[in-house]
């Protein structure tokens, strides 16, 4: 799918790409930008820059709309090092354009860990970036909400992940067999996961929760032989609060990794990013798990 630099669809449909990020496809996405316009606005040089970025994160919000997540990236001063403070980009971005980040620093004592839960307006030099929202700027964990008028957005996908199993919360199958994830596994197949439900404790009530599915890949798993039971370990994620289109908000977001079971049961462990406190809990999920 494209977009063009007003993020109009000029090519393709957001509800196939939906479709595919619902089969558990790879996201990767090309964006344009001139360098004195995004990186360096006192420059001189108009150089046309090409981005592809990997998101090894993606979301299907119910059933009908999808964003995909930066979750490895370090903060990039092109065109010669790394940006400032260490942290983490978490970057998001929406399939009409919408864009998001969310800062976790890593650095102790680069800034209070006390969220400032308001809107912080700030101008930018740049002009083609318009400011939704910027949150708790001076704690551990700023976040933005924003568009920036990219001169084409492209969407790509990855469709060769093969659904073997599915089963829901409590492990009752739904389809596929652990017989066959097992083998491909034992065969040195790559395994992704989809996750039905992880946003949803972010919601503010019961009735805000929308449904929301998460697809990861694992990087490490394991089969106990006797008792049929496949434990996977994923990749790290990000969380959000479930909604149309997905935005970080104060409070309402965080990071962590997963250890997921074949019979539902999963174990969190999630990073409060104003703290980088770690925090260790139980839950159960429906899962779909993809191997490659």
């Amino acid at each position: 799918m494209e977009l063009d630099a007003k993020q109009n669809c000029v090519a393709g449909k957001p509800e196939d790409l939906c479709r595919e990020i619902g089969k558990g496809a790879d996201l990767r996405i090309h964006t344009d930008f001139r360098h004195n316009e995004h990186i360096d606005t006192s420059s001189s040089n108009n150089e046309m820059v090409n981005e592809v970025s990997e998101f090894h994160e993606t979301s299907l919000i119910d059933r009908r709309w999808t964003a995909g997540f930066m979750t490895t990236r370090q903060p990039v001063s092109l065109p010669d090092g790394f940006g400032s403070p260490p942290s983490m980009s978490f970057f998001m971005y929406n399939q009409d354009g919408r864009q998001a980040i969310a800062r976790p620093h890593l650095v102790q004592g680069a800034a209070s860990i006390d969220p400032v839960n308001k809107n912080q307006e700030k101008a930018s030099p740049m002009p083609k970036y318009h400011q939704h929202n910027v949150w708790d700027e001076k704690s551990n964990a700023p976040s933005s909400n924003f568009i920036y008028d990219f001169d084409i957005i492209k969407y790509f996908v990855r469709n060769d992940w093969q659904e073997v199993f599915s089963h829901d919360e409590n492990g009752v199958v739904a389809s596929g067999s652990t017989g066959i994830l097992t083998d491909a596994f034992l065969s040195g197949c790559e395994i992704k996961v989809g996750i039905t439900g992880l946003f949803d404790d972010l919601a503010e009530s019961p009735s805000e929760v929308i449904r929301n599915e998460v697809f990861i890949q694992i990087g490490w798993s394991y089969y106990y032989t006797e008792q049929k039971l496949f434990i996977a370990a994923t990749h790290p994620l990000i969380r959000v609060k479930p909604a149309v289109p997905l935005i970080y908000t104060p409070r309402g977001w965080d990071f962590g990794w997963l250890i997921v079971r074949t019979d539902g049961f999963a174990t969190k462990r999630i990073c409060d990013p104003y703290t980088l406190s770690f925090t260790d809990s139980n839950d159960r999920y429906a899962l779909r798990w993809f191997v490659r």
